[in-house]
C-alpha cells in the first residue's frame, strides 16, 4: 500500500449533531444528507471520535491515521505521531457553552492535550457575535461568584462578527461561539474541551450538561488583554503577475492560514516541507497536481500532500474562487 504514490486526497465528513448545531452546513454547501442537526462538519481528522477516510484514487478507504503510518513525512512534510490538526465547520445555531483548553503549559497542571484553535467566519447573521477572554479587571473570585449565580456570560468580552472576519482561540483563552455564525475552525489535534457555564440550558436528556470547572478555572488565563479579532488591515493581500491575491491571515507555531482570491492560473508549492488543507469558500476552479485533476466548488476541502511539492488551481469560466488555505509555519 505504501508505494502507492500519493495524490490530492478527498475526505468523508464526519458530523456530529451536538444540541446547539442547525442545519446550514448542508443547505449552504448544497451536501445532500438527510434531515437533522449538523452541528459540526470534521473535514480532516485523525480522532478516535472521528476518523478521516478517503473517498478518492487508489486509497479510497484508507483511514488518516493509517495514513500517517504508512506515508509519515511525505504525507505532513514532518515527522508527528499524529496529524496534528483537525479542521472544522462549525454552524452555531444557538451559543455554544462557555468553555476553555488548556496550553502547553496548562495540560501539566489539569491533564489533557493542549489546543490553540482560530476561528474564520464563512457566513454571520446581523448582529452575530462571539466571546473570547474576560472583561478587564475579572478576577477568580469575581468569576467563581457568577458561576454560582449562572451569570457567567456577564464578564466575558463580547465581539461582533462578520462573514471574513478572523477570530484567535490560544490555549487559556475562555471562550464561546454566538448563535447565527458558521465558522471554518482550525485547531491543534485535540479534543480537550473543559466546559465552565452552558448558558442554564438542559442536555437532550433534560440535564444539566456536564462542567469541568476546577480545571477549567486553573486553564484559564487570566491576564488577557490582546484583542482576540485580527485587524485585518494589517494583512495586506500580495499578488502575483497574473492578478491573483495571497494573504497570510494568521501564523501560529501551530498552524498557517492564508486566504486566496484566485483570478487564473495560480501556482501553489509545498515545497515537500508542509501539506497543504484548501477550503473553497466561494467560487468554482480546478486542482491539478501530477496526472490528477480534481474540480473545487463551495464547501469542498482537498487535501495536498507535502511530497507533491507542486500543483496548479485555475479558475472556472472566467471568474474568481475565494480558496482558504491550511498549512504548518515552516
Amino acid at each position: 500500500m505504501e508505494n502507492i504514490p500519493l495524490y490530492p486526497l478527498l475526505f468523508q465528513p464526519v458530523y456530529k449533531d451536538y444540541i446547539w448545531g442547525g442545519n446550514k452546513i448542508a443547505s449552504y454547501y448544497k451536501r445532500d444528507l438527510p434531515p437533522g442537526v449538523y452541528a459540526e462538519s470534521w473535514e480532516i481528522a485523525d480522532r478516535p471520535e472521528g476518523m478521516s477516510v478517503v473517498t478518492n484514487g487508489p486509497l479510497a478507504g484508507r483511514d488518516l491515521f493509517s495514513l500517517m503510518k504508512l506515508y509519515g513525512e511525505k504525507l505532513t512534510g514532518a515527522h508527528f505521531a499524529e496529524f496534528p490538526l483537525l479542521v472544522k465547520i462549525i454552524d452555531a445555531r444557538e451559543k455554544l457553552s462557555v468553555q476553555v483548553h488548556p496550553d502547553e503549559n496548562g495540560v501539566k497542571t489539569v491533564g489533557g492535550d493542549a489546543k490553540s484553535e482560530m476561528w474564520y467566519v464563512l457566513a454571520a447573521e446581523p448582529n452575530a457575535e462571539i466571546y473570547a477572554g474576560l472583561k478587564p479587571g475579572i478576577t477568580t473570585e469575581n468569576f467563581k461568584d457568577a458561576l454560582a449565580k449562572g451569570k457567567t456570560g456577564d464578564l466575558l468580552r463580547t465581539v461582533p462578527v462578520v462573514k471574513g472576519d478572523v477570530v484567535y482561540i490560544p490555549g487559556g483563552r475562555i471562550h464561546a461561539i454566538g448563535p447565527g455564525c458558521m465558522i471554518l475552525e482550525v485547531q491543534q489535534n485535540s479534543n480537550t474541551t473543559f466546559r465552565l457555564f452552558d448558558w442554564n440550558r438542559l442536555g437532550r436528556d433534560g440535564k444539566p450538561r456536564a462542567l469541568q470547572i476546577n480545571k477549567a478555572v486553573k486553564a484559564i488565563h487570566w491576564q488577557d488583554p490582546d484583542s482576540p479579532k485580527i485587524d485585518l488591515a494589517k494583512h495586506p493581500p500580495q499578488f502575483d503577475r497574473n492578478g491573483n491575491a495571497t494573504v497570510e491571515l494568521l501564523k501560529t507555531p501551530f498552524f498557517r492560514f492564508e486566504k486566496i482570491t484566485a483570478a487564473k492560473s495560480l501556482d501553489g508549492a509545498t515545497d515537500n516541507r508542509t501539506f497543504h488543507i484548501l477550503f473553497t469558500e466561494e467560487g468554482q476552479a480546478e486542482l491539478a497536481a501530477g496526472s490528477m485533476k480534481i474540480p473545487l466548488e463551495a464547501g469542498k476541502t482537498v487535501f495536498i500532500p507535502a511530497a507533491l511539492s507542486n500543483y496548479v488551481l485555475t479558475t472556472a469560466g472566467g471568474g474568481t474562487a475565494t480558496i482558504l488555505r491550511v498549512s504548518l509555519p515552516t
